[in-house]
């Protein structure tokens, strides 16, 4: 039973069931509203306007929809939307057409393998992968077609694997050894981005992640690409160990001019405090947090608020800020030793 639904300012019409899988003739998931809020965000924060877009697995259409309803004008040059499902397209233009958008020159639907849509193509300065799983099967067609300067973002919901529940899988399809911990969100994360750069690499690509964060069942990656024997071995000397786990990506996760723009323009007042979370970590940096629980457990110290904690460790001089990943973590360049002789 078809359903009308409103997510931004889009009007959709969609197959409401009870669980959401890849079985779905055409596939919708409420619960990721705030991916495709952050992907409205993010390219509305970039200066760069005139963007060639790609939506290889549009799926219902909705966000390229809501690129056409909400990016700025300018903002697109072409917006390219693609299913291999035919029940997907057909899906696609019933929601143009209930959103009054009609295909044209600059807005194309196709109805192509996602691979040989991105393969056949001269390239995009904007390629989301958002699939169902891993998103291993269309890394390298678009890496390949990514542009110069160009835009790549990437959600991997297979984090059972990335968090360490399943580490032979992680080892097969990330190449990496995962953690089983409170950091393990993170860690996820970062062997994702490691993936992802090691499939650029091949093509002297280098991606840097500008934006990113993992929530409910996903993680979720904005990469910036640049082309270059040297940025690639910058990339790829920022690969290595952590607690004897990975290798990982040790970066930044995040371009902290973008996300001060990304705060300033949000205007979902839902989105605000994640965003402001993730503001706060980018500007501490490193990799990994503390977890005041496992830290109260193990070394039996009394711990006081964590609004508190942060405001003592930065009185003391210190970085210090909560973290996205863990409603118990404290993100700080501050040593253990001198965390615990403070509390």
């Amino acid at each position: 039973m078809n359903n009308i639904i409103k997510e931004g300012k889009a009007v959709l019409k969609v197959a409401m069931v009870k669980t959401v899988s890849k079985q779905m003739d055409v596939f919708y998931n409420p619960v990721m509203k705030f991916n495709r809020d952050i992907s409205v965000l993010l390219l509305n924060s970039l200066s760069r306007k005139g963007l060639n877009i790609a939506d290889p697995l549009a799926g219902s259409g909705i966000r390229a929809v809501r690129f056409i309803l909400e990016l700025k004008k300018g903002k697109i040059k072409t917006l390219t939307v693609n299913d291999y499902s035919s029940k997907a397209v057909k899906s696609i233009k019933d929601n143009f057409k209930l959103n009054k958008i009609k295909a044209s020159d600059d807005i194309i639907i196709k109805n192509e393998d996602a691979n040989l849509f991105l393969l056949d193509s001269t390239g995009f300065d904007y390629i989301d992968i958002d699939p169902f799983g891993t998103p291993n099967p269309y890394l390298d067609s678009a890496v390949r077609r990514i542009s110069r300067e160009g835009i790549l973002a990437v959600t991997a919901t297979d984090t059972s694997a990335l968090s360490g529940t399943y580490p032979r899988a992680c080892i097969r399809k990330y190449w990496a050894v995962p953690l089983r911990n409170e950091l393990m969100h993170e860690v996820g994360l970062r062997i994702l981005v490691r993936k992802v750069q090691l499939v650029g690499s091949q093509y002297d690509k280098a991606l840097v992640p500008v934006f990113s964060y993992s929530k409910d069942h996903y993680m979720r990656i904005f990469f910036r690409c640049t082309k270059g024997k040297e940025d690639v071995d910058s990339v790829l000397r920022q690969h290595g160990e952590f607690e004897g786990i990975g290798p990982i990506w040790k970066g930044a996760l995040w371009d902290r001019k973008l996300i001060d723009r990304m705060v300033k323009g949000n205007k979902i007042p839902d989105n605000a405090k994640i965003l402001q979370v993730i503001k706060d970590e980018a500007s501490v940096g490193g990799v990994g947090f503390y977890d005041l629980h496992r830290i109260a457990k193990r070394y039996k110290v009394k711990i006081p608020r964590k609004e508190e904690l942060i405001e003592r460790l930065k009185d003391k001089g210190y970085k210090a800020s909560g973290t996205h990943f863990s409603g118990k973590g404290i993100r700080s360049d501050i040593p253990l030793e001198k965390l615990l002789k403070l509390l």
